[in-house]
């Protein structure tokens, strides 16, 4: 799979999924920091890539409904400190082969996981 590491999360996210197969591109390496949402899910959905962020914004499924995209995953967690981040994302890193990410919103927390998509 192909993703888009938002610019609020540690850049050793995209090492870990280049690590697990896949490919990934940080906002800062194509110089996308500070653009508006809108433009930046555009560029996700044109490039097949689902967006990795810290950005709670983007589980509004009326204003980003998942089956539009290659996949959204929000991480909502008591404490953005880049370790706890880290911490988090290791758990559920081994999930992305396994559960349905295309089409689909994930709202990552610290003890679960809820899957939104088509079906919802």
């Amino acid at each position: 799979m192909q993703f888009k590491i938002d610019e609020n999360m540690p850049i050793e996210i995209a090492e870990m999924f280049t690590n697990a197969g896949h490919d990934a591109k940080t906002v800062n390496e194509q110089r996308l920091q500070g653009v508006k949402h809108t433009i930046l899910i555009k560029v996700c959905k044109n490039e097949n890539r689902a967006l990795v962020t810290l950005d709670t914004d983007f589980s509004d499924i009326g204003a980003y409904p998942p089956q539009e995209f290659s996949g959204i995953i929000v991480l909502r967690l008591g404490s953005q400190a880049k370790r706890h981040v880290m911490e988090v994302f290791r758990r559920i890193i081994s999930l992305i082969d396994v559960e349905p990410l295309v089409q689909h919103l994930w709202v990552v927390e610290e003890t679960a996981i809820r899957i939104r998509g088509e079906d919802d």
